[in-house]
């Protein structure tokens, strides 16, 4: 029996500006039906807890923290930032489930996002004010917890999700500095010893597996930029890859074009939310030529997914509804290429 003819997709980073759950998931919802993929969005807005890293604190199991002036610190008992954390997670889900619910249509598949365990890692801090990436034992619990805390998301997420197939995206943007050597010490009078490779890959698989054993239908991997991050992450049994256009080189565009063939599925971030919207022929072109100048038959396209870079958060609601609009429209520009192909 033939595979069934994947259709390019369109989603966005996650980040969401405002402080209404409700209102963030019925926008998302709305404008990425059909083929896209709909995220659970994180609101930033509504301070600490909903950044990044804090969201992310907040699925932990067994590794209590809180919040201090230079940052998030792992602590030896829940407080009342651990409390807040998890509480906005959990109004994100219920609000998630009340507009699924009311859907006639639920969307086939839904992604959600968190911090990847590298830049978890540097991210937090150790009682002594030390990020935990200084301690091997440490960051080796980090891994752990944020394996099991996936698990767990995964589960609560799909019980609301109305059948949905959910992808955990773990995003990576200190990736490459990691694996370079290149992040700073607390003092900031030098730096922390380059993380091996091999850490990494073995990071990245392990909460895969923890995501796929609890029910998830893949993982996709942010790598951040770097050849060193990228030839990790390509090395990972991550489901899928997510990287910047702009930043992927013509000896990148040979390696991706090698995951591709093989059926991974691509991720690219065709679009700034900080800058101007760009009509849909601009973006799409800039994604063709690429994919043309690899040698890629516009027939593979399917295994394409275009999406944003973070800031989203920046901008108004009806502007960042209106990128939405603009990705999805991308995507079926692109898609009738594709069909034509």
């Amino acid at each position: 029996m033939p595979e069934p003819v994947r259709s390019v997709g369109a989603t966005a980073a996650g980040d969401w500006p405002g402080t209404d759950p409700l209102e963030a998931n019925r926008a998302v919802r709305g404008e990425l039906g059909g083929a896209n993929m709909p995220f659970l969005p994180s609101l930033p807005a509504r301070g600490p807890g909903s950044d990044a890293v804090g969201r992310t604190l907040g699925i932990l199991v067994e590794l209590p923290f809180d919040l201090q002036p230079h940052g998030w610190r792992l602590v030896q008992r829940p407080g009342r930032d651990q409390r807040r954390a998890q509480s906005a997670l959990s109004s994100d889900i219920n609000a998630l489930g009340d507009v699924a619910g009311a859907e006639e249509r639920p969307a086939p598949r839904l992604k959600l996002h968190l911090r990847g365990p590298l830049s978890l890692a540097a991210g937090v801090h150790l009682h002594s004010g030390e990020r935990v990436l200084i301690d091997h034992g440490a960051r080796r619990e980090v891994y752990a917890s944020l394996a099991a805390g996936a698990a767990d998301l995964v589960r609560r997420v799909s019980a609301v999700a109305r059948g949905a197939g959910v992808l955990l995206q773990f995003d990576e943007p200190e990736a490459g500095a990691i694996l370079a050597g290149r992040v700073p010490t607390a003092s900031g009078y030098r730096t922390l010893r380059a993380i091996d490779r091999r850490e990494a890959t073995e990071a990245w698989d392990l909460v895969t597996a923890s995501a796929v054993a609890a029910g998830a239908a893949g993982t996709i991997l942010v790598p951040g930029g770097g050849d060193v991050a990228l030839d990790a992450a390509r090395s990972s049994t991550a489901t899928g890859l997510s990287l910047d256009l702009p930043g992927v080189s013509d000896r990148h565009w040979e390696a991706l074009a090698e995951d591709l063939e093989a059926g991974r599925p691509l991720e690219l971030a065709i679009l700034d939310p900080g800058t101007a919207l760009p009509q849909v022929r601009v973006l799409a072109e800039t994604v063709l030529t690429a994919w043309r100048r690899v040698g890629l038959p516009v027939t593979m396209l399917g295994a394409l997914t275009v999406t944003t870079r973070p800031g989203l958060e920046g901008r108004v609601p009806a502007d960042a509804t209106r990128v939405l609009t603009r990705m999805a429209q991308v995507a079926d520009a692109l898609d009738q290429v594709r069909a034509e192909g």
